[in-house]
C-alpha cells in the first residue's frame, strides 16, 4: 500500500472450538484463516472499502486489489452524479450483494420464523413466489470458517440446501425447533446461515461494466433494513466508492442515495446475470473473539433497482 493511506484491520492465525459434557461427548475442530477489512482513503468522507479472506495468504491477490482500489481512488476525485429518484440498471459487487444477503439471513432462513409466519421470504416457503433460476443458496458448513458443530454439541450437516434454482428447499432448524416441530436440527439456536455459499454465474467480472452499459456500480452499502417485511422489501444507502457508469465505464462517483427495492425482484425477474468468479467475505466482528461467519458469493447485475430519494 505504499503510498497510499490504508486503514484496516487484520485478523490471522489458528482458531479453536471445542465440546464436552458429562455424558461423554467430546468435539473439537481447529483450522487457519486470516481475514483483512481494510479502506483506501481518498479526502474528507471518500474512501473504497474492501474486505478479503482465505485459508492461505495470497499476497498477489491483495496487491491486485489494492491496485484497482487505487484506480477507484481517481474516479472519487470527480464531481459527484446525482441522480435523480427512479429505477436504474445497477451491478452489485459481492460485497454489496453480501449486505443484501445478510438481511435475508435476519430470519429468513429461519425455520421457527416460516413457521410463526414472521419469514421475508415466508411467500417463498409458501410457493407463492418464486426468484430466479440462477439463484441457488447453500449453507456449506464443510467449507466455512464456523466449527461443525454448535454450541449444544449438535453436529452440523456439510451442506443444507436452502434454496435451489430460485425455489425455497430447506429451512435452518436449530434444536428448540427440531424439539418443537419434531425435525432434526442442522444449524444453531439462532437458525441463521454461518456459512452462506451462492453459486456462480456465467458473467466473467471483468465484463461485469461493459454488461451493465449505464447505470450504477455499487461496491458497498450501510443503514439496511426491511421497509416491507412480507414483500422481502428492504430499504438501504449507497456507501462507499459507488459510481455512475455510462457506455461499460465509470464516469463519475455516486452521490448518496437511498434505495428501496424487493429481494423477492433483484434476486427474481431483475436478476439478468451472476459473476463466474466469486468472493469469500468472512465477518471481522471481534467481540468476545474472532467472528466466524462467512459468505462466498459472486457479483450480481440487475436490469433495475429503485431509489427513493
Amino acid at each position: 500500500a505504499r503510498g497510499h493511506d490504508l486503514v484496516g484491520i487484520l485478523a490471522a492465525g489458528e482458531m479453536s472450538f471445542g465440546f464436552a459434557n458429562h455424558l461423554g461427548q467430546f468435539n473439537w475442530q481447529q483450522g487457519g484463516s486470516w481475514n483483512f477489512d481494510w479502506s483506501l482513503h481518498a479526502f474528507g468522507d471518500k474512501a473504497v472499502k474492501r474486505s478479503m479472506a482465505g485459508g492461505e495468504w495470497d499476497a498477489g491477490r491483495l496487491r491486485g486489489a489494492i491496485d484497482e482500489a487505487a484506480a477507484q481512488l481517481e474516479w472519487l476525485k470527480l464531481p459527484p452524479k446525482t441522480l435523480e429518484p427512479g429505477r436504474y440498471r445497477a451491478y452489485f459487487t459481492p460485497s454489496a450483494l453480501g449486505s443484501l444477503l445478510s438481511m435475508l439471513n435476519w430470519g429468513g432462513l429461519s425455520e421457527k420464523e416460516v413457521r410463526s409466519k414472521r419469514s421475508p421470504l415466508l411467500k417463498l416457503a409458501a410457493g407463492e413466489v418464486g426468484l430466479s433460476p440462477l439463484v441457488t443458496l447453500t449453507e456449506d458448513a464443510a467449507a466455512g470458517l464456523a466449527p461443525m458443530f454448535q454450541s449444544d454439541g449438535f453436529i452440523k450437516p456439510d451442506q443444507v440446501g436452502l434454496i435451489v434454482g430460485g425455489a425455497h428447499r430447506n429451512s435452518l432448524i436449530g434444536p428448540r425447533s427440531a424439539g418443537e416441530f419434531g425435525l432434526a436440527p442442522n444449524a444453531g439456536a439462532h437458525e441463521m446461515a454461518e456459512s452462506l455459499r451462492m453459486e456462480a454465474g456465467a458473467l466473467p467480472q471483468q465484463q461485469a461494466l461493459e454488461a451493465l452499459g449505464t447505470g450504477v456500480y455499487l461496491s458497498n452499502l450501510w443503514y439496511l433494513n426491511f421497509s416491507d417485511r412480507a414483500a422481502c422489501r428492504i430499504t438501504g444507502m449507497t456507501r462507499f466508492a459507488c459510481f455512475w457508469v455510462e457506455g461499460g465505464k465509470i464516469v463519475a462517483p455516486l452521490g448518496v442515495m437511498r434505495f428501496d427495492d424487493s429481494l423477492f425482484d433483484l434476486l427474481g425477474g431483475q436478476l439478468e446475470a451472476l459473476t463466474a468468479e466469486r468472493e469469500l467475505l468472512a465477518d471481522a466482528s471481534s467481540y468476545g473473539g474472532r467472528a466466524t461467519q462467512s459468505k462466498l458469493l459472486p457479483g450480481a447485475l440487475v436490469s433495475s433497482l429503485h431509489f427513493s430519494l
